[in-house]
């Protein structure tokens, strides 16, 4: 995969290479142990190449023999001083190998890393069959000192203060890593973050002794043994699971690849469309912090590339932050060794995959997931708006290539040979693009934002329903294991109290990043159209995604500083009236459908999710979301606040008392009869059948909402 450069009119190519103002020295660390190739990737790479190097290596450094670190470090900072970029060719194993050489570094010089990954076989067959090598490492020595160096190392982080970091497996990777190098002009520079790197489950150095025999047996060619050996090594590795993405770590930056909107079946004018996407981007930087926009495309012709390309140039706009990309989308990591967490997907109106382009593509790549997924955030999507679509750590994309997040945009459509087009009403078009980026950087900033810098709670400890204990997951944290803090920022999951709970301490810190879900929706409606079924200056309605019966609604407050009940006051009294008195306009909705269900409108004493929200909850409880202890009791002990209860507690003592979380351990009993029930399936057996009249405290003071033939 390469970037495109344009140079004096002419449209080169250099791998993920970007233009830059000026002229910027790099300092390269060569990571790998002896027989890793850093000597030949350096000479290489040093090859007619265009920009100034100088190879630092410790065996020759003292007038062709071994020298010293300090040596090095004299021979290197000479070198910046006569304008040359430098090749350390150590090994740089450990951190503290590395460290003075990365202290090199500063505004006129970035300090890269390549990381020579390559299995320790290929490593000690060349170590040991090697002759006349510059340091004398060679022979049945070499073995025991490959073995002993692996032993110790320790990989390279960005935070060590490198700016780019690339990762080797295979002969292939480095051949890549050496052209990239070899093709940097003087004016050239590279995308800063870490590319490339995988998590293996094995480790890849066997025990010493267990390798001497191996050694012993290798053919004469080594080169040959070297050959097959990576290529198992990558055969091997084809299908290990990569480590996902953490966003907030200082290993990973922040980054959206994203197609461009509407200029391809969708015909919009590439003029136009470049200067929207150059404006929207120029817009959105100054926010986005580290992360960083990058715009891909298959096609290494592409116009829309060179046209967006020029114009970034022009104003200036940092050229590592927003940058141009060739190469399929749904492979930048794998292909191309660009890390990049997010990605979009220029969609169609009904979110389905299919089409072609790179909705299919796709599509096509994340499998089933990604519909599951999509389908639980919205159904249609409107031109102009964009839906944020959290991945399960199922999916193939988040595995194979680092994805946590597909932004489905839909731009405006020009094509008069496809429905709903505009009729080259260029004006009305332009506003939708707008918006379309509009809605797709806003979705990308605030999964940044969400996600970045916020503290887990840790689960709890809580009684099953066979009285057993077991760890606090839901289902829904089953079915996302291992990627709830990926950013979910818009995801509509509902309030359940088995997701998480603390430890009957006040939670409004350190959410967990799936409970801003409501959050969100609740700061900006107009952002999800899909769910909200009404919303105000102060409140807004949506249907709870995992409802615990027939009907359940939410009323979330639309005011920052509520995050759940024990923050409310009597200056929020008003508030609390017109999230009940809306409750209550839904529940005669509700009613107008089925006269028969029964209703209470309250509030957990202790909430999962961030953001004041009032219940509005139809008591048959039938739902195959009700499934634990812990949902039931919340809803049918004195943990759910009545919310009449608590208007008139705010009301006389300026806030409202909530119950403890010890009540969701408590036992399972039938919310009329008050019948006891060993487990959830006869209880809810129980319930269908149970005609008895409800307790008498919930007769009273209008708690319970039923029609008057009821």
């Amino acid at each position: 995969m390469e970037v495109q450069i344009e140079e004096s009119g002419k449209n080169q190519t250099f791998p993920e290479s970007i233009e830059a103002d000026k002229a910027k020295q790099i300092v390269v660390l060569l990571i790998g142990p002896p027989g890793s190739g850093k000597s030949t990737f350096c000479d290489t790479a040093m090859r007619s190449s265009h920009r100034p190097w100088s190879r630092i290596c410790q065996d020759i450094v003292n007038n062709g023999k071994a020298g010293t670190k300090a040596q090095c470090l004299k021979m290197a900072t000479d070198s910046l001083r006569e304008g040359k970029s430098v090749f350390i060719d150590r090994c740089n194993l450990d951190r503290e190998q590395r460290s003075e050489f990365i202290k090199l570094g500063g505004p006129e010089f970035e300090v890269h890393a390549v990381v020579l990954e390559l299995p320790a076989q290929v490593c000690i067959s060349r170590s040991v069959k090697r002759t006349g090598h510059e340091g004398n490492l060679q022979g049945g020595r070499a073995a025991a000192v490959v073995n002993k160096m692996l032993q110790s190392k320790e990989l390279p982080k960005v935070n060590e203060g490198f700016s780019r970091i690339m990762f080797c497996y295979s002969d292939a990777d480095v051949d890549n890593a050496v052209n990239m190098y070899n093709k940097l002009g003087p004016m050239d520079t590279l995308p800063s973050g870490c590319f490339g790197e995988k998590k293996l489950d094995t480790k890849s150095q066997p025990g010493i002794m267990k390798f001497f025999k191996k050694v012993s047996a290798l053919p004469a060619s080594s080169s040959n043994e070297a050959t097959n050996t990576t290529r198992k090594a990558d055969e091997m590795t084809a299908n290990v699971r990569v480590s996902p993405v953490k966003l907030g770590s200082a290993d990973i930056v922040p980054t959206l690849a994203f197609p461009s909107i509407s200029t391809a079946d969708f015909q919009f004018d590439l003029e136009k469309a470049s200067d929207i996407i150059v404006e929207k981007a120029e817009e959105f930087l100054s926010k986005l912090g580290t992360a960083r926009l990058v715009l891909v495309d298959l096609s290494r012709g592409s116009k829309i590339l060179s046209l967006v390309k020029a114009k970034a140039s022009q104003k200036n706009i940092d050229s590592a932050k927003f940058f141009t990309f060739v190469g399929d989308i749904t492979k930048l990591r794998s292909e191309g060794g660009l890390h990049c967490n997010v990605i979009a997907n220029a969609t169609n109106w009904r979110l389905k995959p299919g089409g072609g382009g790179v909705n299919a593509a796709i599509f096509k790549a994340a499998g089933p997931d990604l519909e599951t997924a999509t389908r639980v955030r919205a159904n249609t999507l409107l031109p102009g708006k964009a839906v944020v679509v959290p991945l399960p750590s199922t999916c193939p994309l988040h595995n194979a290539e680092g994805i946590t997040h597909v932004i489905h945009v839909l731009g405006p459509n020009m094509n008069p040979n496809r429905p709903d087009n505009l009729n080259n009403d260029y004006t009305k078009g332009c506003k939708t693009l707008r918006e379309a980026y509009t809605s797709l950087f806003e979705g990308f900033l605030s999964v940044v934002q969400d996600q970045s810098k916020l503290p887990k709670r840790s689960s709890q400890t809580a009684v099953s329903d066979s009285g057993e204990d077991i760890k606090e997951d839901s289902e829904r944290n089953k079915k996302y294991k291992g990627s709830q803090d990926k950013a979910v920022t818009n995801s509509l999951e509902s309030e359940s109290l088995e997701d998480t709970r603390g430890s009957g301490k006040k939670m409004s810190k350190g959410w967990n990043t799936w409970a801003l879900a409501l959050h969100s929706i609740a700061m900006h409606p107009e952002r999800h159209e899909n769910v909200v079924l009404e919303y105000s200056d102060n409140i807004v309605v949506i249907n709870d995604q995992y409802p615990k019966a027939r009907k359940h609604a939410l009323v979330l407050a639309r005011q920052e500083s509520l995050d759940g009940l024990e923050d409310v006051r009597k200056e929020n009294l008003q508030l609390l009236q017109e999230m009940h008195n809306v409750g209550l306009k839904w529940v005669d909705r509700f009613q107008n459908e089925d006269a028969s269900l029964i209703f209470r409108l309250g509030y957990h004493s202790v909430p999962s999710m961030r953001q004041l929200h009032l219940h509005v909850i139809s008591q048959d409880f039938n739902s195959d979301s009700l499934k634990n202890k812990k949902h039931w009791n919340s809803f049918t002990t004195s943990f759910f606040r009545d919310s009449v209860d608590v208007l008139e507690e705010v009301n006389s003592q300026g806030k409202a008392n909530v119950a403890s979380e010890d009540l969701l351990k408590g036992e399972l009993r039938c919310n009329r009869c008050r019948s006891a029930h060993p487990n959830i399936p006869k209880l809810k057996s129980h319930v269908r059948s149970c005609h008895s009249q409800f307790p008498d405290h919930l007769l009273q003071n209008n708690r319970l909402v039923a029609r008057a033939e009821t």
